[in-house]
């Protein structure tokens, strides 16, 4: 994958909130660390919202990007315990670790940080507010993959598209981002099928079986081509102070929604392009993963430069 310019940056407070309020409110209820088959440990945040009655992730590497809705005091006198349950804390969990807004290192009990809140809105401090603090600066570029879920490619060894290959070649981007010490988000959004739900996607697969394609057999249903909303994923982004963003995507509408001044910048795009077109041996070989990828380079005008053998045969 390469790195492709999309704009300058331009720098702005991402504490800004929504002036015209037509974002969805999330609300962060639980974060938990998660060690990973692949090497890096993960912070796993699970959202709700004001919009649907989804449980949306967000999959973020580097412990430092911090949902300032999970941090939030939740009244004053929380405790500190209930804190560390919902996964309100800097550093790491050890055995007998009390105090969920200090770090401390477990041997020589030397603390490594402290959290600061607003006074009065309990609201966690970034670097912009004060200099004790180590979350991490809403101005530097993030790489973030917000992902569709995907049953059928993820977890069902679909080869009717490449979705599951695109989820964990994000995971492994933003790993090796900075020698292996990458920082960035995937945000995991709830919304089967282009957003139709799995039943439907079904339907749709047997239409594509009797000669659809992919965008027909959604408008056969009477569903549009593609129903995903990200406003719930750019609510995410800004709830985990971030601000400008390296996307990883082939797809200009994405790019277009994630644009979203002042909250979010996208600062460049990276390009994600399927392994079956570089390496024969890797990534997913099919008649039906080359037609899902002809119909979103034809008819969704996906950012990808059309290999000879997706050609439409004369």
């Amino acid at each position: 994958m390469t790195i492709t310019p999309i704009k300058p940056e331009n720098h702005i407070n991402a504490a800004t909130t929504d002036t015209n309020n037509k974002l969805p409110i999330v609300d962060c209820v639980a974060r938990a660390r998660i060690p990973t088959t692949n090497g890096p440990e993960i912070f796993l945040h699970l959202y709700k919202n004001n919009q649907d009655d989804k449980e949306h992730l967000a999959i973020v590497f580097g412990e430092d990007i911090r949902s300032r809705s999970l941090f939030k005091r939740k009244t004053p006198d929380e405790s500190q315990k209930d804190r560390m349950i919902r996964g309100a804390y800097c550093g790491k969990l050890y055995p007998g670790r009390n105090i969920a807004d200090e770090y401390r290192d477990p041997k020589t009990n030397e603390l490594l940080e402290k959290l600061y809140f607003d006074k009065e809105s309990g609201e966690l401090l970034s670097p912009s507010n004060t200099t004790n603090t180590t979350t991490w600066d809403s101005q530097n570029p993030t790489v973030v993959r917000i992902h569709s879920e995907c049953y059928t490619g993820e977890t069902a060894w679909s080869a009717r598209c490449d979705c599951g290959e695109q989820f964990d070649r994000a995971g492994e981007y933003i790993t090796n981002v900075n020698g292996g010490n990458g920082h960035g988000v995937i945000v995991y959004l709830r919304q089967e099928g282009r957003g139709i739900g799995l039943s439907e996607k079904l339907k749709a697969y047997n239409l594509q079986d009797l000669g659809a394609d992919t965008v027909q057999a959604n408008l056969l249903l009477k569903h549009p081509a593609d129903a995903r909303d990200f406003s719930i994923g750019i609510s995410i982004l800004v709830d985990l102070g971030i601000h400008n963003v390296k996307l990883l995507t082939n797809n200009p509408d994405k790019i277009n929604q994630v644009e979203y001044p002042p909250l979010l910048h996208v600062v460049q795009r990276i390009p994600m392009i399927p392994l079956s077109w570089t390496n024969s041996e890797k990534g997913v070989h099919s008649k039906e993963v080359d037609g899902y990828l002809r119909t979103k380079i034809v008819k969704m005008g996906h950012l990808l430069n059309e290999p000879i053998k997706l050609h439409e045969p004369k």
